[in-house]
């Protein structure tokens, strides 16, 4: 017996209570209009909490028609998926004993539109419990009202993302929990906007960053890319391009598919693709019927040579390259990682339309799947055997429907937990959770799920699921076209190259310009960060990065991987050296003859020629010859700070000694024979000890410009790269130009002065040659010094140290052949005469013929200047 209804009146806001009413009257003509007629096909069960449900029972239609074909996998499999959690649930003795789930559950025909008009059933009761509130009988009791709508306790789907965000848009005005079991938008994770979503799958960043690094692994940096209209393809597209810049790839087109594309707009995508001819790879997240009909537009244009790289949204999809396998070979596709549900399998190939009498939509996919007809002929077709069944070869379990299943586990798992807290003492509903809390149950006990069967099922604290994908090739084994799965990625890609097997035979390739060589750097090319010209870097050049050429050091090298450099070895002249051979050749010559010499003069240095001659200068010049051609070794050898130290002494030292005591002994004999002129007396400081004291004081002024040389600029070592050979670095020692000139400049004054007093002497008696050989000597010394000098000071490396030796050893040869021969000529006859005289005395001659050396007393100076050294 119904009571009379009075209106109680309280506090709240009359606004609310006319919008509320508003919009059920609203959802109320959207209902019977979308019916069109005919009654609105649904599943309702009813339950002591019941579970809304969003499916893409039916594709999109075209044109006016809001649904087209049966969805047969990701409509009726996941429907019936959760129909399956659904009893399995009720059944379940441990989860949710003593209340039993009932569902609600709607088709979205793949449109967010249409999804959005439909949830409104979900919210009329939501509407009906806030108004019925307000009424109450006169007894105090609620008023009965007929024809009430399910309470829903929480949400299925949807599947498409924007289906998704639509209906969470509308849910959060009632706190009515959802859970998707497909939706990946990145969007969907804004919990300022999304506050009572959830999902058991993982966005889609995860996702483009998985795309991403197969494109990395392959070295594809130029490709184009398409993406479907809605949140799932603009931003799953946006995630990829953004990890795509992050790996240096580059995105030649991008383009986009809309809801209600026909065939010639496909076709033009297909031909704007084709513009960009270098970027062979596709990047396609699009859904799974515009990735068919994307493939489908390349067969129809015979467009081959694309290699495509998908989203899950073509996935593992059979549908998807039915008719197109040829298009689609080679193909890398992603799915979301899951395992197969084997009670499902035996569940569904049970199902027929006889016996399944719940699920209104499950007669029409019926006689699609078997092109026939339940009722006998309708539409020309074939009446349907009745002992038709869902065999294996006919069925596939769909990839996703491990993430029904876990959405509706999870619900009924917050439930329970719910339902155990509030209600400790009871299996069943009690009034502390009557009416359900939307917002506890979604923040204290859905967030919260964390659940373990083949894989771990939990949230984050976005309400997102744990990203794990496999990665599929399409391509044909054997003689039929089939998904293999090659890899997989979970935080990191993990993936086998030998499991790939391409049209071609070869792995393709999708670069806007061919990789640079070893040794070259990328140009980028103005306004297009992808293109590049490859220049060629200068062979002493490394790259710091694939645009950049940099020098390296002098006394470096790019090593090997042309990344870095490395000290070159240190070169100079060796004892094997090529350049070394002839100045040591020479020099060794030069020890046998000077030690020739040095023998005959010892042996005869008590004959009065040797001591008129002046044989302790003798000894002094025979010395100096010896220290240049020690000199030549010292140049030889590997420089080190005392070798340095060493060579600055003897080069200036040995050069001083030999014209210090020519230098004294052509003064001498000016001075002798300009006096016997004159008629003067015997000249000064013409004895032999004098003779030595000036010498030796003349090379004292050498030792000490050396000296100060040393003590001003240390000895050392330095590495030498000469520009023209910057692969060679020479060990030198660390002596510049104008400090080897400085120290010279004193022996060339003395080779000036010995050149100035032989040309003096060079009238000197007939039979006194000691003067003429002198002067030869110094006029080829003078030659060699000005040949040498400009030659020596603008060479290098090897030239110049071998020009140097030769110019050492050259320098003692003349020393010792124009001087020195004489003497070896003086001591074949000085043997067999030692016929002295104190005047005019003659000296025998052994061979008028020859080139001899003869000392002949011409005057009696002379005669007399050696006196003393007789008595001695």
């Amino acid at each position: 017996k119904r009571c009379e209804m009075s209106r109680r009146r309280d506090k709240a806001p009359c606004q609310m209570q006319g919008l509320l009413l508003i919009l059920l009257l609203f959802s109320r003509i959207l209902t019977k209009n979308s019916c069109s007629g005919s009654r609105m096909k649904e599943i309702k069960i009813e339950g002591d909490l019941v579970l809304g449900g969003l499916f893409p029972v039916h594709e999109k239609g075209s044109g006016i028609e809001e649904c087209g074909r049966v969805n047969e996998d990701r409509g009726i499999q996941r429907l019936e998926a959760m129909l399956f959690a659904i009893d399995e649930i009720n059944q379940d003795t441990y989860l949710l004993p003593g209340v039993k789930l009932g569902v609600h559950i709607l088709d979205t025909c793949s449109r967010d539109t249409y999804a959005l008009e439909q949830s409104l059933e979900f919210v009329r009761a939501s509407l009906t419990k806030v108004d019925e509130t307000e009424y109450i009988c006169p007894d105090g009791s609620f008023a009965i009202q007929d024809n009430l709508p399910l309470m829903i306790a929480g949400v299925i789907g949807g599947s498409y993302s924007s289906v998704s965000i639509q209906v969470a848009n509308l849910l959060r005005l009632f706190q009515i929990p959802q859970i998707s079991y497909a939706s990946t938008s990145a969007k969907l994770s804004d919990k300022s906007r999304y506050d009572y979503f959830a999902r058991t799958v993982p966005p889609d960043f995860y996702q483009a960053k998985a795309m991403a690094e197969i494109l990395r692994f392959f070295n594809w940096t130029y490709v184009s890319t398409v993406a479907s209209e809605g949140d799932y393809g603009e931003t799953g597209i946006e995630a990829f391009e953004r990890e795509a810049r992050l790996r240096n790839i580059c995105i030649a087109t991008s383009e986009k598919v809309g809801r209600s594309t026909t065939k010639r707009s496909y076709d033009g995508v297909m031909g704007e693709l084709l513009v960009k001819a270098n970027a062979k790879v596709v990047v396609l997240f699009t859904r799974g019927d515009d990735a068919r009909e994307l493939l489908a537009s390349a067969r129809r244009l015979n467009i081959s040579g694309l290699t495509w790289v998908a989203s899950d949204g073509w996935g593992a999809q059979e549908v998807v390259v039915k008719g197109n396998e040829e298009v689609a070979d080679g193909a890398i596709t992603l799915e979301l990682a899951s395992y197969r549900v084997r009670p499902f399998d035996k569940y569904f190939q049970a199902l027929h339309p006889r016996g399944n009498r719940r699920n209104p939509w499950f007669k029409e996919f019926w006689e699609q799947k078997f092109q026939c007809s339940l009722q006998g002929g309708r539409q020309a077709k074939r009446p349907c055997d009745r002992r038709a069944v869902l065999s294996r070869s006919s069925y596939e379990q769909e990839t996703k429907i491990m993430f029904v299943v876990n959405a509706v586990y999870s619900m009924a798992s917050a439930l329970h937990r719910m339902q155990r807290s509030l209600c400790p003492n009871t299996t069943q509903l009690c009034d502390a959770i009557l009416p359900l809390d939307g917002k506890t149950l979604y923040k204290d006990y859905l967030l919260k799920t964390n659940f373990s069967g083949k894989t771990e099922v939990k949230f984050d604290e976005n309400g997102d699921g744990i990203g794990r994908y496999n990665v599929f090739s399409f391509q044909k084994v054997g003689a039929r076209y089939s998904y293999l799965r090659v890899g997989q990625w979970a935080k990191a890609l993990s993936l086998d190259p030998h499991l790939l097997h391409w049209p071609r035979q070869v792995v393709p390739t999708s670069q806007c310009s061919e990789p640079c060589g070893p040794h070259e750097a990328k140009n980028m090319q103005p306004g297009d960060v992808c293109c590049w010209i490859c220049v060629p870097c200068d062979p002493h050049s490394y790259l710091v990065d694939e645009f950049t050429c940099s020098d390296c050091p002098p006394g470096t090298w790019p090593n090997e991987r042309l990344d870095g450099c490395f000290d070159l070895p240190e070169e100079y002249i060796g004892w094997a050296d090529a350049w070394s051979l002839v100045p040591v050749t020479i020099s060794c010559a030069g020890f046998a003859a000077t030690l020739l010499v040095a023998a005959v003069f010892a042996r005869h240095r008590a004959t009065p020629l040797v001591k008129a001659s002046g044989r302790e200068l003798c000894f002094i010049l025979l010395l100096g010859v010896f220290l240049c051609y020690c000199t030549t070794f010292l140049f030889i050898a590997r420089p080190s700070p005392a070798l340095c130290a060493l060579r600055r002494l003897v080069l200036g030292t040995s050069f001083a000694v030999c014209y210090s005591a020519l230098l004294t002994k052509t003064n001498r004999i000016a001075r002798i024979f300009g006096g016997v002129k004159d008629g003067a007396q015997r000249p000064r400081f013409i004895s032999p000890g004098s003779q030595v004291f000036i010498c030796l004081s003349l090379i004292s002024v050498q030792v000490v410009v050396v000296s100060v040389w040393l003590v001003i600029e240390t000895p050392g070592t330095r590495r030498h790269t000469v520009p023209e050979k910057r692969e060679s670095v020479i060990l030198k020692c660390n002596v510049g130009d104008s400090s080897m000139l400085l120290s010279l400049a004193y022996d060339v004054l003395l080779v000036v002065l010995c050149t100035v007093y032989a040309f003096k002497t060079r009238k000197c008696p007939e039979n006194f040659n000691e003067a003429k050989f002198i002067g030869f000597t110094m006029y080829t010394t003078c030659i060699i010094w000005l040949a040498f000098l400009p030659i020596f000071y603008v060479t290098s490396s090897d030239y110049r140290v071998s020009r140097g030796e030769g110019r050492l050893a050259g320098g003692g040869w003349c020393g010792g052949l124009g001087w020195g021969g004489g003497g070896r000529w003086w001591g074949r006859g000085g043997g067999r005469t030692t016929t002295t005289t104190t005047t005019h005395t003659t000296a025998l001659v052994p061979n008028n013929n020859n080139l001899a050396f003869h000392h002949r007393v011409c005057v009696s100076e002379l005669a007399s200047s050696h006196s003393g050294d007789l008595a001695h």
